[in-house]
């Protein structure tokens, strides 16, 4: 199977939620990933004449599965068939496909294959989805930031982020918030003479005044603005043991200082 890249589409839900639809080039397939909102996802397959095909899950939150028995009783009606993926070690119902770190998925209808990578931290299950283009990593990583951590711990995010900043430069990351201008806010706070920071926060700021989504960021921007892919860096780790009024650290450590930093911001 050559792996195209399919045609990635955001659907606005909620507040600043983004979920993600594949689509192919060739026919009317989608797949969407992390439905929180079942009738915006249903608006945009009858809007576009779609048929949907596959639900990718990263994790277990609510704005993120809330979506898929709904969107599972819209296919039946229709007749279609809809495979839900979804992480192996998290409790979602309506899985019919487990995955966890290696795993591949095949979507034969989108000419596409995605590897699974496990990323616990923001939850202990968490998963993302990626191939050479691009990474669906939920609430794991965000443009400027990373997800809080609600069930895992410092060194599993730090060890979870690292994976994601070892991907190619040039992938693209969707992830699942536009959380973007609050997060660079607090990039400055630690790292304020950062200039690609500076000149990425003028960016986002805007497009956000134009309404425009900030997201996709890719792999290389992040590695020089986002203080949670840079905790080896002397700068960040400077401003965390300041935070933190200790004299050393690792860079998990560094890591973990800077988020609860972030949490009290």
């Amino acid at each position: 199977m050559s792996n195209a890249h399919p045609m990635v589409t955001a659907i606005n839900a909620f507040n600043d939620n983004y979920i993600w639809a594949l689509a192919s080039k060739k026919n009317n397939q989608i797949a969407l990933v992390d439905p929180g909102d079942a009738a915006v996802c249903i608006d945009y397959i009858e809007r576009n004449n779609l048929t949907l095909s596959a639900i990718l899950i990263t994790h277990h939150h609510s704005d993120h599965v809330g979506g898929i028995a709904k969107l599972l009783e819209y296919a039946k009606a229709n007749a279609w068939s809809v495979t839900v993926y979804g992480p192996a070690n998290e409790r979602i119902a309506q899985l019919d496909v487990t995955l966890e770190e290696n795993d591949i998925v095949t979507l034969a209808e989108l000419n596409c294959q995605l590897n699974v990578l496990d990323l616990p931290g923001h939850t202990k299950g968490h998963i993302a989805y990626y191939n050479n283009d691009m990474v669906f990593c939920g609430d794991t990583l965000f443009s400027g930031g990373c997800g809080r951590l609600f069930e895992g711990t410092p060194e599993q995010m730090h060890s979870s982020l690292t994976k994601l900043a070892n991907l190619p430069k040039s992938t693209l990351i969707y992830c699942a918030h536009e959380y973007t201008q609050a997060n660079l806010a607090f990039a400055l706070a630690v790292e304020p003479e950062n200039c690609d920071l500076h000149n990425y926060a003028e960016l986002v700021n805007f497009k956000r005044q134009q309404s425009q989504a900030t997201i996709p960021s890719n792999i290389g921007l992040e590695r020089k603005i986002n203080p949670f892919l840079r905790c080896q860096e002397p700068t960040i780790k400077h401003a965390a043991l300041a935070y933190t009024n200790q004299k050393q650290g690792s860079d998990s450590d560094v890591f973990a200082a800077i988020r609860a930093w972030k949490d009290n911001f």
